[in-house]
Parts: structure tokens; sequence; C-alpha cells
């Protein structure tokens, strides 16, 4: 190689191995704070926080907040039964915003309730686990 394109391909090489050296990496989305409730109200914010619910309950949602995250990220709730290891269901939404909360719920059709038991619901990225919670339903 000539001594023109070693020249050519230091000043290339150089300053991309420089602005390398102190980029960040990006940050990851993450659940910030994440509650099982009852309900949410018209602002979406959780209404009466607890693990334990009583027999007869039909629904239940799952409050989270988040940062971090990248404009129309996919998460999946992935909702359990685990007092008989049984998986219930995925629900996959798109977050619109890098920061905010929302929830999720698990309801049973009209007239019917949750039943008796633990569950388990996991907030997912992808294969990344973001949050995981639990709660029984006596």
């Amino acid at each position: 190689m000539n001594n023109k394109m070693k020249f050519l391909v230091l000043s290339l090489t150089i300053p991309f191995i420089l602005s390398a050296c102190f980029l960040q990496p990006s940050a990851k989305m993450s659940i910030t704070v994440a509650k099982i409730v009852t309900a949410v109200d018209e602002k979406l914010m959780p209404i009466n926080v607890t693990d334990v619910f009583p027999a007869g309950t039909p629904k239940i949602f799952c409050w989270f907040q988040w940062r971090n995250a990248e404009v129309n990220t996919t998460i999946t709730a992935k909702w359990y039964f685990v007092t008989d290891n049984v998986h219930i269901l995925d629900y996959t939404f798109t977050i619109p915003r890098k920061e905010g909360f929302g929830s999720v719920s698990l309801a049973m059709p009209e007239g019917k309730n949750l039943p008796s038991g633990s569950y388990r619901v996991d907030l997912m990225s992808g294969k990344r686990l973001l949050k995981s919670l639990t709660f029984k339903v006596e």
C-alpha cells in the first residue's frame, strides 16, 4: 500500500475509532414501578394496590410505569395460573412514548370470576423479562 493510501485509511479510521470510544451504550427500557391493583381511574392511575383478591373477583389490573423506551416498543404481558401451572394468555401491545405509565388487565367473561389460586404476570420486551408480579385470588 502506498503512503497516500495509508494516510487516507488512517485519516478515515482514527476519527471513527475515537468517536466509538466516547459513545455511551443506549439505555434499555425499564419498568420502574409495577403494581397489581383492583382498578385504574380515568387518568389511568392505580386504585387499591394489593396482591390478594377476594373470591368472586372478575378482573385484575397490572399497572406499570416505564422509562427509556424507544417509541412504539412492543411489550407482552404473559399471564399464568401458577396453581395449576397453566399459561393463560399473552397480550401484546405497543407503548407510544419514551416514558409513561399504563395498565393491562386479566378479565373473565361477563358473569364469571377468576378461579381461586395463585397467578403471575410477566411483562416482556421480546425475550427480556422487564418485571414479574404475583398475586392470589382467595
